[in-house]
């Protein structure tokens, strides 16, 4: 039996000419006041004019790829962009694989996020009357040797400074229905400190939609407004809800929240992502291995 692994990621437009189609991929017919878009277009702008998240998902799938060698063959899909999901499994299709392990490049696992991805490879397995069979790989948050990859970005910049975990938000109503998002994002998050041995530290959620609602807190700037009352003047910004540079990491922390902090008299280090980190690709290729052997 053939079988492969489907890196599944968010996607992201490359160039600035690109950001309409892409918002469009998102909000559908579902439109964004033209002020929204602007402040989109300026963000982008400020990064370079696009993401590098699909050069970054790249690497990380060849890496993988060599990692696992003849085990499996690696792909990786997009949901908002291309090469799109869709596309990805008509390749897998056409190279005869029947069997799938779709690992979302996001360690903590929500309903709304990661099961959102896994709809969409389900949608294009039936548009393709594709008959493979489709293992997933729902959450590896507390993976060893994914704390082991962030303790090792983050462990030359904590030495004396209190460290700040970030995680993507997501609108407060997943906590209705028993998401474990939450629990898992602030586990990473004390798994990693526990592994630094950190004498002081904390947990916020960064790049809060901007279309209104209650979202998951508390926030970024909240938890700077606190360090800064407290005489905080240095202070380690560590994402550990995301895997890869692209937006939320080059312009909300190294723009936003840097400029945030040194309003208020703090600077910010940023630990680098994870990207192709040896031990963050081994800890993939671990997770994929137990899937592909039934576990």
């Amino acid at each position: 039996m053939k079988q492969a692994v489907l890196l599944l990621a968010h996607g992201a437009p490359e160039r600035l000419e690109d950001i309409d189609q892409y918002l469009a991929n998102i909000r559908g017919d579902r439109p964004l006041p033209p002020h929204v878009m602007d402040v989109i277009r300026e963000r982008y702008a400020l990064i370079g004019g696009g993401s590098p998240l699909l050069a970054r998902t790249r690497e990380q799938a060849e890496a993988l790829q060599s990692e696992l060698g003849s085990e499996a063959s690696v792909y990786f899909g997009m949901r908002n962009w291309s090469p799109y999901i869709v596309d990805t499994m008509r390749r897998m299709q056409a190279d005869g694989i029947e069997r799938i392990v779709a690992l979302c490049l996001a360690p903590q696992y929500s309903k709304m996020s990661v099961g959102f991805y896994f709809r969409r490879a389900q949608e294009a397995k039936r548009q393709l009357s594709y008959d493979a069979g489709i293992v997933w790989a729902k959450s590896f948050h507390a993976h060893p040797l994914l704390i082991e990859a962030f303790a090792e970005r983050i462990a030359g910049l904590a030495a004396r400074r209190p460290v700040l975990f970030t995680a993507h938000s997501l609108p407060e109503q997943i906590l209705e229905n028993a998401d474990p998002y939450d629990t898992e994002t602030r586990a990473t998050a004390a798994a990693v400190a526990t592994r630094l041995k950190l004498s002081r530290w904390g947990f916020a959620y960064q790049s809060q939609g901007m279309t209104g609602g209650k979202w998951l807190g508390p926030t970024v700037e909240s938890r700077l407004d606190v360090y800064a009352s407290e005489g905080v003047r240095e202070l380690v910004i560590a994402p550990i809800g995301f895997v890869s540079d692209h937006v939320e990491i080059l312009y909300d922390v190294d723009v936003m929240f840097r400029q945030y902090g040194r309003e208020r008299g703090i600077e910010i280090h940023r630990s680098d992502s994870l990207n192709s980190s040896p031990r963050f690709i081994a800890a993939l290729a671990d997770v994929a291995r137990r899937r592909l052997e039934g576990a």
